[in-house]
Parts: structure tokens; C-alpha cells; sequence
């Protein structure tokens, strides 16, 4: 990570969560409200939100996935607590950047947020995001099982960031 960038790790779930921060160097206004970063997999949805100025990316407690309509009832609570108005979710490319069954899955996924939520919903590149969540949680000092859990959340936090950053540059 350069000096413009800062990740913090709990120890323990309920901690404090991990933040990362960058610097954009844009005055250009953004909208009010925070944005709902997700990684989704079969197993489990890493969560991240930002902050009411849509600068820094949170992460959230993973949800281990279990049925679609608790999945989204949990997702619904997140929404409401935190305001969100927008989501980005992860678009899992192949590395030529072409879309694959996974791609799809997510545009479909996606869809279902628009309806369920009526907010914007954002597709964001997530390629290397889970093998620079690695890299980042290899750093600590974190147990393997307690990075193994975290990996969902961090990337989260990565397609959460990266998309503001991207948004912000525009």
C-alpha cells in the first residue's frame, strides 16, 4: 500500500472494521448517502459500506449465504441502517476481461437488487480483488483461519474503493 492508502484489521469479529482510505484529489460533488460494496460468492457475500461522503470503504461482518430470500432480508437491514442509495457488486471477468457463467450470475444478481431495492445498482471489474485481499491479509498478523474468513470482506472493501475511486476520477 502507497502512504495515501491505510488498512486496519480487528482482531476479533464486532471489532472495530477495517477501513481503507485514499486519496482522490477531486472536488467534484458527490451524491448524499453511502454506497454498498459486495463481493458475492456461493458461499458466502463479503459486505462492505462507505462513509456519507463516499471517500473511505468499511467492511461489514461476511454474510454466510443460506437461502436468497434471508440473504436479501439481511441485505435489506444492512440498506436501511446504514442509507445506503447505491450498490456496486463484483463482476467476476475471466482475465482477458470476457465474461463468463460466473458474469452472468452477477448480472442476474444484480437485477434482483434493482427490483427487490430500487437503487442503483453497479457492476465493478473484480478481477485480482480476492488475490489482493490475500496479499493485504497475508501482511498481518492475523491467524490463517482469521484471514480465511476476512479474504470476503477485504475484497469487498477493494470493489467498493476501486468503484469510488473510479467514479470519483471521471
Amino acid at each position: 500500500m502507497d502512504s495515501n492508502q491505510r488498512a486496519a484489521i480487528p482482531d476479533e469479529p464486532g471489532d472495530e472494521p477495517e477501513v481503507v482510505t485514499s486519496q482522490i484529489g477531486s472536488e467534484r460533488a458527490l451524491p448524499a448517502g453511502r454506497v454498498l460494496g459486495l463481493d458475492v460468492g456461493s458461499r458466502r457475500i463479503g459486505v462492505a459500506v462507505s462513509d456519507p461522503l463516499g471517500i473511505t470503504a468499511q467492511g461489514l461482518e461476511t454474510l454466510q449465504r443460506s437461502t436468497k430470500r434471508r440473504d436479501f432480508d439481511h441485505l435489506q437491514r444492512v440498506i436501511q441502517h446504514y442509507d445506503v442509495r447505491e450498490i456496486v457488486v463484483g463482476l467476476p471477468l475471466r482475465m482477458s476481461g470476457a465474461e463468463g457463467i460466473q458474469s452472468d450470475k452477477m448480472q442476474v444478481f444484480a437485477e434482483e437488487l434493482r427490483k427487490r431495492f430500487r437503487l442503483p445498482v453497479h457492476l465493478w471489474d473484480e478481477r485480482l480483488t480476492s488475490a489482493e485481499a490475500n496479499r493485504l491479509l497475508r501482511e498481518t498478523d492475523l491467524s490463517i483461519e482469521k484471514r480465511g474468513k476476512a479474504v470476503d470482506r477485504m475484497a469487498a472493501i477493494l470493489i467498493l474503493q476501486g468503484w469510488m475511486e473510479g467514479r470519483a476520477s471521471r
